[in-house]
């Protein structure tokens, strides 16, 4: 007798104040939140990481535009953590790794007496030196 015929959703009020959707803790900024900033106080050390599962009281939830653009109080150190699912843009070092294996590649092989033109072989090859894909010819002549 004592039981409603509303259910407990009916009953609710509808409210577009709150949203399924984490956003970012800016001040302001109501765009979808991508990262959680975490601070590590012990180390001074600000981590940004991907969104985290659950929302915490101890973490901030930042979207693209402000974990782009975030810095750390001076002394203080950012580790940005990637999920991995984008695709990592190759960095400076990268590239340099990259242009160190073509030289190396493109090196030729260590003669056995070390200098360019000597060795048993050194007087019937037409070749004095090398540096990259450009060899120096012997001249005719000599």
């Amino acid at each position: 007798m004592g039981e409603s015929r509303r259910g407990p959703l009916k009953s609710a009020v509808p409210s577009n104040i709150v949203s399924p959707v984490r956003r970012c803790s800016r001040t302001a900024c109501g765009r979808s939140a991508v990262a959680t900033l975490t601070y590590v106080y012990a180390d001074s050390t600000a981590v940004l990481g991907p969104l985290a599962t659950y929302a915490e009281p101890h973490c901030y939830d930042l979207c693209a535009e402000h974990s782009q653009r975030l810095t750390a109080p001076r002394g203080w150190e950012v580790v940005r953590l990637t999920d991995g699912s984008a695709p990592a843009r190759p960095s400076g070092d990268d590239l340099e790794a990259l242009a160190n294996a073509v030289r190396e590649a493109a090196r030729p092989p260590e003669r056995a007496a070390g200098g360019p033109g000597g060795g048993p072989r050194g007087t019937d090859q037409p070749e004095v030196g090398r540096r990259g894909h450009l060899r120096v010819l012997r001249s005719p002549d000599s």
